[in-house]
């Protein structure tokens, strides 16, 4: 994602929150900044920051996201701009529908409960969390995308759920998955019957040991809006 996209995603985000200050400090953790250090970057006082975050503060204006978001972007560049590269590919290519990350852990099962899983390899992801998960246009990512852009789609984290649209067997993601590292914590398919996935796609679940279930929402809409509203 180029910069001033990324901008606009973290302040949309905050912007529409119901619990803003748990948005700026998911950024900033993100980001990877101390609080002082970011204070010294907004030049104002940590308790500041700390206020938000901890919500003793109300909502933050306009003014004071627009600091927020410049100063997580000007630290970052000083830094070598990783993160910022780290999501680049969010707008370089059409195949990347949506990546997120969560401030904590979430349940595998919580993934699950969103998308109206099936599963069908290594069924029992009880104790499982993921940190992030990428939604993933499968059509789009075997005609655009390289070796090193496929690895890239882990975003921030290799702890999270890999989601492929457009599925009609699941062979072609899990094969994808197969040639390259890392490896995702778990795999979602979307767009075929749960009767219908590939045996070689399940073959390779089992043999890497990634749980893989299929979504049986409607449509992708569904399926990004479910998991938008997943907390953590």
């Amino acid at each position: 994602m180029y910069k001033t996209d990324l901008a606009k995603k973290i302040a949309g985000e905050i912007t529409i929150s119901e619990t803003p200050g748990k948005i700026l400090r998911k950024w900033r953790e993100i980001f990877g900044i101390k609080q002082y250090k970011l204070a010294e970057r907004m030049n104002i006082s940590p308790s500041v920051i700390s206020d938000y975050e901890s919500g003793r503060r109300k909502s933050p204006g306009m003014v004071f996201i627009r600091r927020f978001v410049h100063a997580l972007m000007e630290e970052d560049a000083k830094n070598g701009g990783s993160v910022i590269k780290k999501f680049s590919i969010d707008s370089n290519s059409d195949a990347i529908m949506d990546i997120r990350e969560f401030l904590d852990n979430v349940p595998a099962m919580k993934i699950k409960k969103a998308v109206k899983g099936v599963m069908i390899v290594n069924k029992k992801i009880d104790d499982i969390n993921v940190e992030g998960y990428t939604i993933i246009d499968s059509i789009k990512a075997i005609l655009e995308l390289s070796e090193s852009d496929f690895i890239d789609l882990y975003g921030l984290s290799t702890n999270r759920a890999l989601i492929f649209t457009k599925v009609h067997m699941g062979r072609s993601p899990m094969v994808a998955i197969k040639v390259t590292k890392p490896k995702p914590t778990m795999v979602v398919l979307h767009g075929l019957n749960p009767k219908n996935v590939d045996r070689l796609a399940i073959k390779i679940a089992r043999i890497e040991n990634i749980p893989l279930m299929v979504s049986t929402l409607r449509n992708e809409d569904e399926l990004i809006e479910n998991l938008r509203k997943i907390s953590g």
